[in-house]
């Protein structure tokens, strides 16, 4: 379960109260990490690239709790897991939402999500977004190098879910280089959090059976 936070104690208290009430209080960071290690595993195992980089994006959340923190009301919880819910594009170009449950070893997380897929390809497109906002939103754009992202938000509802976006990767010398977005509620987070998602994002994809810790922390 969700552990409220405790508004009186919380070190970063006034930037909540600051942020909180903007029109538009999310900010979004771009940058790109190297892929090179996990695309080379999902070969020589035949695995999904994209459900990986799914996993890679989940390791990273769970090394950091401003990421899992999330405003209900006037209330403010720490989420102790979240899951992933992604964008699937479908044979007639629609695209629906899937919905995966985390798990830490990628093995585990692969096989359980490919059947996620594989129920939602068998019953046809759909477009059912959650409702839990223990989660993260991830979407993918495969077609495009980005360099800058906005994402539509309809900010009446609160909440305050972050957004995480991959694009085309890129080879750039011994390195493959995936664009990556990150969009987030500055009540919540902030550039020192994002920074240290970016390193943890590089750690998981530098190890992606996750046999050592993600570094997070400079």
């Amino acid at each position: 379960m969700p552990t409220p936070i405790d508004l009186e104690t919380w070190p970063r208290r006034a930037a909540y109260e600051f942020f909180r009430g903007f029109d538009d209080p999310f900010f979004n960071v771009c940058s790109r990490v190297d892929v090179r290690r996990t695309r080379t595993w999902c070969q020589e195992q035949g695995a999904s690239f994209f459900l990986a980089s799914l996993h890679a994006g989940l390791r990273a959340v769970h090394r950091l709790e401003p990421l899992r923190l999330r405003t209900r009301g006037d209330e403010v919880v720490l989420c102790d897991r979240v899951d992933g819910g992604s964008t699937v594009l479908n044979a007639d170009e629609s695209f629906s939402f899937v919905y995966f449950t985390y798990r830490p070893g990628l093995a585990d997380f692969i096989a359980e999500a490919q059947r996620a897929l594989d129920a939602h390809h068998r019953a046809g497109p759909s477009f059912e977004p959650g409702e839990t906002d223990e989660i993260i939103h991830f979407s993918v754009l495969p077609w495009v190098h980005f360099t800058s992202v906005s994402h539509a938000r309809n900010h009446r509802t609160g909440e305050s879910v972050p957004k995480i976006l991959y694009g085309r990767f890129q080879e750039e010398g011994e390195r493959c280089l995936l664009p990556v977005s990150i969009e987030v509620h500055h009540a919540l987070v902030d550039g020192l959090h994002v920074g240290r998602f970016f390193a943890a994002l590089q750690a998981a994809f530098d190890d992606p059976e996750g046999t050592g810790e993600l570094a997070s922390d400079f």
